[in-house]
């Protein structure tokens, strides 16, 4: 996978989804390494040219790696009685008749039958999808915000008081328009730090160490630059680069027709900006959005698949609004933009200015970033006006 080597986070309100789904799963992590912490203080977050102030949220994340993570979700569902994992095998296309999809071809020839089949192939697995024009039912439309995203990431060795202030992770995003460079250095389980450089629209981080540095102690902040100082990198290799080159939301929400025994799930749906971490918590409550479909209706009948597809947009709508609406604050920003978006950066730009200096003001944007409430939530009068009167005492503000 290329993409797993890299920085993921995930979100509070995917780290309690998860915990729904594999009770005791947070606990079982942390066991073997994982790293919990507050975001609202052991969260170093530089953004609009300040960091956010720190206080205790009362609020737990948890700080891994992705395959940490997938290999303890794997061998929960490998110890289902009623389930069979079959590794390295690639799926051509779907067997359908009568209304629905009965089942999968395999690159080999093999034919599986089956009651439901969940496409979770990802961004780049449509090969499957595509073969259901051949049995008439059409493809959905998609979404596209070309965005040229990349990122290098580098591990390192971690000890206490690497990172200022005693942060676990920290994170930097641009100062836009004329910055478009971010940085994260997460606190991982085998005491490493996974520090990952990047940018939007080609502004992405060298490999080679020289070069990755250089670009650290480029950016606005000096957080990161430090922490490259401080820590020592495990190993003699280069840092892996990823690129991304544009999210795509399939609007399946919107068929009037789609067959029974199917539905996608995950960046199969929606692949967002990675920058943003919002993936892996979409998928989780995609999933558990799923389960509840299935229940309510009984079957894996059309009917449910489109009553799940309208309950996932709902779910996605607000993390793609926050991601494409950042996009778009660089002109270089290539897509649909979303109605009142330079109106709407405006004023989070003064809410995210007020988190440099109001507890308040921080708690909403947290809460509101994590998919724990709703961006309505930055709208209300008390975060309007707090933020008016709390921007201008901002380090950053001008």
């Amino acid at each position: 996978m290329p993409h797993g080597g890299h920085a993921h986070a995930l979100l509070i309100s995917g780290r309690i989804a998860l915990d729904d789904l594999f009770p005791g799963l947070t606990d079982e992590l942390v066991e073997g390494g994982a790293v919990l912490f507050d975001p609202g203080h052991d969260l170093l977050f530089h953004q609009m040219g300040s960091l956010r102030a720190r206080f205790a949220s009362g609020r737990c994340g948890v700080s891994l790696t992705r395959a940490y993570l997938e290999h303890s979700v794997r061998a929960r569902v490998r110890a289902l009685r009623n389930v069979t994992v079959r590794d390295r095998t690639l799926v051509s296309g779907y067997l359908a008749g009568g209304g629905r999809i009965t089942g999968v071809e395999l690159d080999g020839g093999e034919r599986l039958w089956a009651d439901f089949v969940v496409d979770a192939t990802g961004r780049g697995g449509g090969g499957p999808t595509q073969s259901m024009e051949r049995f008439g039912y059409p493809l959905p439309e998609t979404d596209t915000v070309k965005i040229d995203v990349g990122y290098t990431t580098l591990m390192l060795k971690r000890r206490p008081g690497d990172l200022a202030g005693d942060g676990l992770l920290y994170l930097m995003s641009a100062v836009p328009p004329h910055d478009k460079r971010a940085a994260a250095a997460f606190a991982v389980e085998g005491d490493r730090w996974m520090v990952t450089l990047g940018g939007w629209h080609r502004a992405h981080a060298p490999v080679d160490r020289e070069g990755f540095k250089e670009f650290a102690a480029g950016l606005e902040a000096p957080e990161m630059a430090e922490l490259l100082a401080r820590a020592e990198p495990l190993d003699d290799q280069d840092a892996r680069k990823f690129t991304y080159p544009a999210a795509k939301r399939r609007r399946y929400e919107r068929l009037r027709t789609v067959p029974a025994g199917h539905v996608a799930l995950g960046d199969a749906i929606c692949s967002f900006n990675p920058l943003y971490g919002q993936g892996m918590t979409v998928a989780v409550l995609e999933a558990l959005e799923l389960g509840r479909r299935l229940d309510r209706f009984g079957s894996t009948s059309a009917p449910m698949a489109r009553s799940y597809y309208r309950a996932t947009s709902k779910i996605i709508d607000t993390p793609w609004q926050m991601a494409t609406g950042s996009d778009f604050v660089f002109p270089e920003t290539e897509g649909s933009r979303p109605f009142g978006n330079d109106l709407l950066n405006s004023y989070i730009r003064q809410v995210m200015l007020a988190s440099h200096v109001s507890r308040d003001a921080h708690r909403v944007m947290l809460d509101v970033q994590h998919l724990l409430a709703s961006p309505a939530s930055v709208m209300r009068p008390a975060t309007f006006l707090r933020a008016l009167r709390h921007a201008r005492r901002s380090p950053a503000y001008a």
